[in-house]
């Protein structure tokens, strides 16, 4: 099983996707196929992410059962623990002072 999910990516890589994967969802592609076409699916999704972001999961024979990579900006960033693939999360950036709050102080 081989399941992609994209946000913020330009229409054209959406419909690249789409040639060879389910869209069961806005943005989440589903399908199953062997290694070599998963990394070639990876190698259009690298080449069209403009300014989104994109995470790749597949099933393989691990501990977790499951594999994965990302690519683009994302509060969530894959961590490896002693050979464990896990999430971390990076804090919230901190919000700007807005101009008209800092106008008359």
């Amino acid at each position: 099983m081989l399941v992609i999910v994209v946000e913020n990516v330009p229409p054209r890589l959406r419909g690249r996707l789409a040639v060879w994967l389910l869209e069961v969802r806005a943005g989440v592609y589903v399908g199953n196929y062997s290694r070599k076409v998963r990394e070639e699916i990876w190698r259009h999704v690298e080449a069209g992410i403009g300014e989104g972001n994109a995470v790749m999961v597949w099933r393989t024979n691990n501990e977790a059962g499951f594999e994965f990579v990302t690519i683009g900006t994302n509060r969530r960033v894959p961590v490896d623990l002693d050979g464990v693939q896990l999430v971390s999360f990076l804090p919230p950036e901190p919000a700007l002072p807005t101009e008209s709050a800092s106008v008359g102080q």
